[in-house]
C-alpha cells in the first residue's frame, strides 16, 4: 500500500504532461523540514552539481502579463535583460503571495512545466552547457531531470541570456 500511495503523491501536474508526452525524466526527492529550501541546498541534498539545477521565477512586465523565466540556482535573474527579451520595459518578480494564484503552485515548488496557464519562457543560455538540467517537480521535495530540447518543447520555451554574474563563492559549491 504505501510504495502504490507513495508512487500517486509524485504525480503532480508537471509530472503528468511530461509522462503524457514521452519525455525521458528522472525524478528525485528531498527533505525540506520547515517547507523549503533555497535551489542551492535542494541541488547539495541531492548531490546534484548546481549547474545542472534550475529555479523557475515567475515575473510580471509593465505590460501586467506574466513570464516564466528558468535559470540556474546559483544565478540571479537580470530583469533587464529578461524585459528586454519579451519586449517589455520593465519587469520585476510577482510577490510571492500571488506564485499559487498565478502559476497553480506553491513558493518552492513552482516547476515551469504545466502552470495553470502556458506563459512565455526562457531558459538561461547556459543549461546548453550541461547534458541535463534538474527543475522542480510541481512541489517541495521533488524535482525533475531531462534534457534541455525536451523541456523546451514541452515548455516553448527560448534559450537566452537571462542570468547577471554568480553571486560570489558559489562557485566552490557542489
Amino acid at each position: 500500500m504505501s510504495k502504490k500511495k507513495e508512487k500517486l503523491n509524485h504525480k503532480t501536474n508537471a509530472v503528468r504532461i511530461v509522462e503524457a508526452e514521452g519525455i525521458p525524466y528522472k525524478m528525485y526527492t528531498y527533505e525540506a523540514p520547515d517547507g523549503f529550501l533555497d535551489g542551492v541546498s535542494v541541488a547539495n541534498s541531492l548531490g546534484q552539481n548546481v549547474d545542472m539545477v534550475f529555479k523557475t521565477l515567475v515575473t510580471v512586465g509593465n505590460s501586467g502579463a506574466n513570464y516564466v523565466c528558468v535559470i540556474p540556482v546559483s544565478n540571479e535573474l537580470d530583469l533587464k535583460k529578461a524585459a528586454r527579451h519579451f519586449s517589455e520595459k520593465k519587469m520585476e518578480m510577482i510577490p510571492a503571495k500571488e506564485i499559487t494564484n498565478v502559476t497553480g503552485y506553491m513558493k518552492g515548488g513552482c516547476s515551469p512545466v504545466g502552470m495553470k496557464k502556458q506563459f512565455p519562457t526562457a531558459i538561461d543560455i547556459s543549461a546548453e552547457s550541461v547534458s541535463s538540467i534538474i527543475v522542480s517537480g510541481g512541489k517541495v521535495g521533488l524535482q525533475m531531470e531531462m534534457g534541455l530540447a525536451d523541456l523546451q518543447r514541452v515548455t516553448g520555451a527560448d534559450i537566452v541570456d537571462l542570468t547577471s554574474e554568480k553571486v560570489k563563492g558559489e562557485d566552490s559549491l557542489r
